[in-house]
């Protein structure tokens, strides 16, 4: 039998914690009172409730986990998704140090000021003051500059005793490489490296707000552009299709259990479904989240 891999126990232990945390059967209400479903499902699509359960017990034998016996609603589950692929990405990344050495820092920080802490986005805390003081600029300037993605990483600067390691490559007397923000002695702030944005479901108009974010990372940096992806959980193709498809904000899409999901639709012989995954996949805009620490380290 073939040794187990690392990524492999790191995927399993996520989807544990997932089953453990957030995945889990919910009553419905009103006139289908008693029947249940599982709570990455839309309880009003008999395709998004069948792919969930697929998926759901798909998981369960593959980890010895049972699902949540009381699922929170979909804000915190949404919250908790983002802090355990935090988590997974966190520890998958440090076995990948070789490919990507530095120090890096994982967050879901909800901090204020959101991006302005990194290197490339500071100046939009005084661009944020201006607005604040001054209203009736907004209609001008427009707003919502500050975002706060659900995970950021982002590499800290480097002091020069480090980057003279092997030989005397910069000196503090020198005027040469005095910009860059990976030196320490030159910038104090964090360099975003990379921002997550983390839909457990995607239901209505408000999934575009990952698009909205994307954009303004991108129109609003001073410096080097942050991969910008999202990772979902959501069963059905044709929704994560409404964030996936096209390009110019998002680099990719990541799915929580792409393979299971796939296995779920063959099974299910849903061929909308089939068609839209199989487009997804082959023209590079979804994967699986396991590939997601290897792209992180591209």
């Amino acid at each position: 039998m073939p040794q187990t891999s690392v990524l492999d126990e790191l995927r399993s232990d996520y989807h544990r914690r997932i089953l453990e945390k957030i995945l889990g059967r919910r009553r419905r209400k009103g006139k289908k009172r008693g029947k249940s479903y599982y709570s990455n499902a839309d309880s009003g699509n008999a395709g998004s409730m069948a792919l969930s359960e697929w998926v759901a017990l798909k998981l369960k034998a593959n980890t010895g986990q049972e699902p949540c016996q009381s699922p929170p609603m979909e804000q915190t589950a949404g919250n908790v998704f983002a802090s355990l692929t935090k988590d997974f990405l966190d520890k998958a990344f440090k076995h990948l140090h070789h490919l990507r050495p530095g120090n890096w820092t994982f967050s879901t920080s909800q901090e204020k000021g959101g991006i302005t802490k990194h290197f490339q986005y500071e100046h939009l805390a005084d661009l944020q003051a201006v607005l604040e003081n001054h209203p009736e600029l907004r209609a001008t300037l427009g707003g919502d500059y500050l975002v706060v993605p659900d995970i950021t990483i982002a590499r800290q600067p480097v002091d020069d005793a480090e980057i003279n390691t092997a030989e005397e490559f910069v000196s503090e007397a020198d005027q040469f490489g005095t910009f860059t923000p990976l030196r320490a002695s030159v910038n104090p702030k964090s360099i975003l490296h990379a921002s997550v944005s983390c839909k457990w479901t995607i239901r209505s108009d408000r999934s575009q707000n990952t698009r909205t974010e994307a954009l303004n990372l991108i129109r609003n940096r001073k410096g080097k552009v942050p991969i910008v992806v999202a990772v979902v959980f959501e069963p059905l193709p044709t929704r994560i299709a409404s964030i996936a498809l096209g390009t110019g904000d998002l680099d990719c899409v990541y799915h929580g259990a792409l393979h299971e999901l796939r296995g779920a639709i063959e099974e299910l012989g849903n061929e909308d479904q089939k068609e839209m995954l199989d487009t997804l996949v082959q023209g590079r805009r979804l994967r699986d989240i396991s590939d997601l620490p290897f792209d992180l380290a591209t």
